[in-house]
């Protein structure tokens, strides 16, 4: 007898983004630290009845029946990974549908769109399918900010996205390693420099020196601190 039974739930995606830049700069022994920890704080964050349905290399995936709670540990997931200097920021994807749930495990379509809507936010966002967004819309810490439709691969339709973003997010004394994509309190940073205009901060010196030597590879990927939010 099958075990297989069709459930409505929302999912969460969550990975560290830069995790390339971090292993190839830091080194496999580094990067396996970092991605424990990210594991740690999602474990930490989850809410009641929502459950970690898989944790590979740096991608967590959570999973429950109510959809509010999903989004609270999305919430509280970006608020501990944005309190954690020297740490990538971190990027997700919400979805809710129908899903098949067998052996622990789960299946269907909606898990693929909650992964691709990950895999297209930018590090510190949050994006969700219009369906999350319609029903966090009285969440008083959240407002869902339409972003237009995208095309995702294997999904037929065009999807209309949003980003779910605290209202009066402050501005946050954090920069980006342009080498190993990594948070840097301005106050700790290890060293900075100017280049075309734009202040860059690093978290070691080994991450300025590359840097120095081949600024062009990795200026295009840096943002200017002027105005810049820990979810931007």
């Amino acid at each position: 007898m099958s075990d297989a039974r069709e459930i409505d739930l929302a999912l969460l995606f969550a990975d560290l983004s830069g995790y390339t830049a971090l292993t190839e700069t830091h080194g496999a022994l580094r990067a396996s630290e970092i991605v424990l920890g990210f594991c740690r704080l999602a474990e930490e964050s989850v809410e009641p009845g929502v459950r970690v349905v898989n944790a590979i290399g740096d991608e967590v995936f959570c999973a429950g029946e109510e959809l509010l709670a999903v989004v609270r540990t999305a919430l509280r997931l970006q608020e501990r990974v944005r309190g954690a200097p020297e740490f990538p920021r971190v990027r997700m994807g919400i979805h809710r549908g129908p899903v098949i749930e067998r052996e622990g495990r789960l299946f269907g379509a909606p898990i693929n769109l909650a992964a691709r809507l990950a895999g297209d936010a930018g590090g510190g966002q949050i994006l969700c399918s219009a369906s999350i967004a319609d029903a966090v819309r009285a969440l008083a810490q959240v407002e869902p900010r339409p972003l237009g439709e995208r095309r995702f691969r294997n999904v037929a339709q065009p999807v209309a996205v949003f980003e779910l973003a605290h209202p009066a997010a402050p501005l946050a004394a954090v920069a980006i390693d342009p080498v190993c994509r990594m948070q840097v309190a301005i106050e700790r940073a290890a060293a900075a420099t100017e280049h075309a205009g734009t202040t860059y901060r690093f978290c070691s010196r080994e991450c300025a020196r590359r840097f120095a030597l081949s600024p062009e590879l990795y200026a295009t990927g840096g943002r200017k601190e002027s105005g810049m939010r820990a979810d931007s």
